[in-house]
């Protein structure tokens, strides 16, 4: 055991609560500070808890809030603009489904159940420095205040303070040439309510499924150069983002359906697909980082929120574990750093792919379904990621 009794938590969003419930069950007190002076309820666009995410989150006891807020999905469909289902496959049978909700919910469900087994959360406090000593480290607050723990976790995002103040020439995040969209259709598809849609379309990708109201969540990737910060997508106004959204989406079905049905109001802009590149150091003295501030793959990976979720158990393990802090940060790093470059590489190929042009889309077309048939089966697409466990149990050795 390091000896470790307190923790200083970073952020406040998806990772921050997770992490402190993990290091809570680890025996160390975690209070989550975060930088905005309110919460982030009502933000974000959608998506998924896979497998291994709920997992994880079974190890804090998040898994069934986040269930009763998520959508089961059971099966999968990919398609092509014109409505031809180029492959579609049923979720890994011996895994519980993935979950797909709004991020808000998500948000609310686990701030909720952190508030319910004691977890503090400070807003207002955004960190601009640290003081380390050899037996402790103290974060000092734009309000001028200060306070103190045993470490200090980053779980503040892909802009994390943190990460610049353990390596101040580390990288920040980089972006996908894609912007991505989130919305609610007034209109219910021709699809089963357990399933997710995939849609390579002509000019942009789209995905979606419907919601228990009846009405159709749906997302777009549309391929874009240059960089847009979310602050500018938010600049552009909403109606001039959906006259847009519908002329490219205007040949695909369902999207020409969708885009008609969706008022300005529900539509959300994300700006550019931001990711993290893979970093130098995770840690540095009484330091380290988690979730987004550490691995953030594209949300193509779909994994985002589960890996956060793997990290934030696996460290509280290591500082459970390990006879102190250097030991266990670097086990931590030496778990996890494999494993989330890995579907990081793989969400890249994805993305390659949703920016494919009309002659490369028939191509994948048919391509697609051959490989499935042959090569491409659900478990080896699914497999390794969806089955990762980690037992809380078994100590971690050095």
């Amino acid at each position: 055991m390091t000896g470790i009794r307190t923790a200083l938590v970073v952020g406040g969003g998806l990772a921050g609560p997770v992490t402190a419930l993990a290091l809570r069950k680890a025996g160390i007190e975690a209070t989550v500070v975060e930088a905005y002076p309110t919460t982030a309820d009502g933000l974000g666009g959608q998506l998924t808890v896979a497998p291994n995410g709920l997992d994880a989150l079974e190890v804090v006891g998040a898994r069934e809030a986040v269930e009763a807020v998520g959508l089961p999905m059971r099966r999968t469909v990919m398609a092509n603009g014109r409505g031809k289902v180029l492959v579609e496959f049923e979720a890994l049978p011996d895994l519980p489904p993935s979950r797909t909700l709004w991020r808000s919910a998500l948000y609310r469900a686990l701030h909720d159940h952190a508030a319910a087994e004691g977890v503090v959360t400070e807003h207002g406090k955004r960190l601009v420095g640290v003081d380390e000593e050899p037996d402790g480290i103290t974060a000092r607050f734009a309000d001028g205040s200060t306070a103190t723990a045993d470490v200090l976790v980053g779980a503040d995002g892909v802009d994390s303070t943190v990460r610049r103040l353990i390596d101040p020439a580390a990288p920040g995040p980089s972006h996908v040439p894609l912007l991505n969209f989130g919305a609610v259709a007034d209109i219910a598809v021709d699809t089963a309510p357990d399933t997710t849609c995939f849609v390579f379309g002509r000019r942009a990708f789209l995905g979606y499924w419907i919601q228990p109201d009846g009405r159709t969540s749906w997302f777009g990737n549309l391929p874009h150069q240059a960089r847009m910060t979310s602050a500018e997508a938010r600049a552009v106004p909403s109606e001039e983002w959906l006259r847009r959204l519908r002329e490219v989406y205007a040949d695909d079905v369902p999207g020409r359906e969708l885009l008609a049905h969706t008022d300005p109001a529900q539509l959300s802009a994300f700006g550019s697909v931001q990711i993290m590149p893979a970093l130098p150091a995770w840690h540095r003295g009484r330091m380290v980082l988690v979730g987004d501030s550490a691995h953030a793959p594209s949300p193509s990976s779909g994994q985002g929120a589960s890996l956060a979720a793997e990290s934030a158990v696996q460290l509280a393990r290591c500082l459970r574990d390990l006879p102190d802090v250097p030991s266990a940060f670097a086990a931590y790093e030496e778990l996890r750093r494999p494993r989330v470059e890995k579907v990081a590489a793989r969400a890249a190929k994805t993305n390659s792919s949703k920016g494919f042009g009309p002659v490369a889309s028939a191509l994948m077309g048919v391509m697609m379904p051959l490989a499935m048939k042959t090569f491409l089966t659900p478990e080896k697409m699914l497999g390794l990621e969806q089955r990762h466990h980690i037992d809380w149990r078994e100590p971690v050795a050095v």
